[in-house]
């Protein structure tokens, strides 16, 4: 099936050679088809049983030429932790949540629906994406099963946005949304050759996602093109009064990420190679090294090496505030749309998971979710004292610094190691990864497909201040049109040394 992208989808039901009703049904058939029967990648935890009426009623719109955008028509697949008010449960990947029908639409998921797409399946994900053990295995959930990387099987997807990133990579569908609260975007994007976008947060409204936290979390999209990305984005991007994030923020939100498309982006742009991310894996540094020549090729002023002097201070502050945010926002997601299953709060989930131990916990178990039941209020001063400190690590000292001493319009570097092999004894083991910056802080980072090694896609991440999308898909999109590395899955049973 042809790799569409979202104008050759418009283009053709201008033309009257592709209906969305067809559409739907040839990527309705080839999930079944690649991920369900052969080489079942597991990247679809549920399929949408009115997809097909949504497009014929889309269809009929058009016929009666009201087109409501770019995304009229298309196929879209969403992760399993974002609210659908229809015939889709929304449950994190977790057993706990089996059959919870979302009573109203994520705020995104109206976005969506309004503009016309069509939401045909719900991904599969690392279970509660992510935060539930510290010996977890990326794309695995309880009620999904594992994900399976689409370029070579037996390597894992990274997550926690697996499913997503597997079906756009595989080609079950154009577009897909996933979140992040750190890394769940950007590494499973890297490891399946796409195009993914963390936002800033507060571009994006959390309102119906079953968070992890309200400092960290937002949805983003995945596509196998910046160009695709870009549209998402304008989408999905936009005020929510239910979401404190959104509204706080004084820049004026471009109404199209695409007028920003410049194939001439990186001429004169300044970009900082961060250094501190090199050093992992000899055969990544190389691949982004031909990169960095590219783009001084391309006109950009390259300056090498910079460095975020605080990347060691982050990884332990971040996770003791994510777990006050854990269990407060849970709790909160609890009370606004529970009792789930007679689940109230995040005490009863860990009851419900020890119950359950050998469907639930057959792999790795729930020290993140205990860890976080002891935590005190986001009231206390602990808590304040250590959010504090992460934004000055990651914004003061960080990224904001870097960016000035060098003023520089991006910063860049790998986006992480090759894909590992999916291992459910010792669990996920990355080499290397560079979300954190950009995840702690809040600011945009963006990731493209670099290069490969034996097989394994390898990314390039492009990251800035606040809101300065439009900097990085300019930079992004130039970088893409003159590289043009990704290729599709060839759904290979394990490496191939050549």
């Amino acid at each position: 099936m042809k790799e569409y992208t979202i104008n050759e989808i418009q283009s053709l039901m201008e033309k009257g050679d592709l209906s969305t009703e067809k559409l739907t049904k040839l990527y309705l058939s080839r999930i079944q088809e690649i991920d369900k029967q052969g080489p079942k990648l597991n990247a679809i935890i549920e399929i949408n049983p009115e997809a097909i009426k949504v497009a014929k009623i889309l269809d009929e719109e058009r016929k009666n030429k009201t087109i409501r955008g770019p995304l009229h028509g298309v196929p879209v697949i969403i992760k399993d932790n974002i609210n659908t008010a229809d015939k889709m449960q929304t449950t994190a990947g977790s057993l706990a949540f089996k059959g919870f029908y979302a009573p109203e639409d994520a705020f995104i998921v109206k976005k969506l629906r309004d503009a016309g797409a069509v939401i045909i399946a719900k991904a599969n994900l690392s279970e509660w994406a992510n935060f539930r053990s510290n010996r977890s295995t990326s794309g695995w959930s309880s009620r999904g099963g594992q994900t399976l990387n689409p370029y070579v099987l037996d390597r894992n997807p990274c997550g926690s946005s697996s499913g997503s990133a597997v079906a756009v990579a595989a080609n079950l569908c154009s577009v897909a949304i996933g979140t992040e609260t750190d890394g769940s975007v950007i590494c499973p994007s890297h490891t399946n050759s796409i195009v993914g976008i963390k936002p800033t947060v507060g571009l994006v409204s959390r309102t119906g996602i079953i968070p992890i936290s309200h400092n960290q979390d937002t949805a983003g999209p995945m596509a196998r093109t910046v160009q695709d990305a870009a549209i998402l984005l304008s989408v999905i991007k936009g005020i929510d009064p239910d979401d404190y994030s959104t509204t706080k923020h004084k820049e004026e939100l471009p109404l199209d990420y695409t007028e920003f498309l410049d194939a001439n982006g990186l001429k004169g742009a300044r970009i900082g190679v961060a250094r501190n991310y090199f050093g992992k894996n000899d055969l990544v540094d190389k691949i982004i090294e031909v990169s960095i020549g590219k783009m001084k090729e391309l006109g950009a002023v390259i300056i090498d090496p910079v460095e975020i002097k605080t990347l060691n201070d982050i990884n332990e502050i971040e996770f003791q505030v994510l777990l006050y945010d854990f269990k407060n926002d849970l709790n909160e997601y609890l009370a606004k749309y529970g009792p789930i299953n007679s689940l109230r709060n995040i005490n009863d989930i860990i009851k419900f998971n020890n119950d359950h131990r050998e469907v639930v916990m057959p792999y790795f178990g729930q020290e993140a979710f205990i860890l976080a039941t002891e935590k005190d209020s986001i009231e206390s001063e602990e808590y304040k004292e250590a959010l504090e400190r992460c934004h000055c690590l990651t914004r003061d000292e960080g990224i904001d610094a870097v960016l000035k001493e060098h003023q520089l319009d991006a910063i860049i570097a790998p986006s992480g190691g090759a894909a590992w092999l999916i291992d459910y004894i010792n669990g996920d083991h990355s080499t290397g990864g560079s979300s954190s910056a950009a995840a702690v802080s809040g600011y945009p980072n963006i990731t493209v497909p670099a290069g490969y090694i034996h097989g394994l896609p390898v990314g390039i991440s492009f990251f800035s201040g606040a809101f300065q999308e439009p900097k990085l898909l300019k930079i992004a999109y130039s970088f893409e049109q003159a590289t043009k590395i990704r290729k599709p899955p060839e759904f290979l049973p394990t490496v191939e040394l050549k």
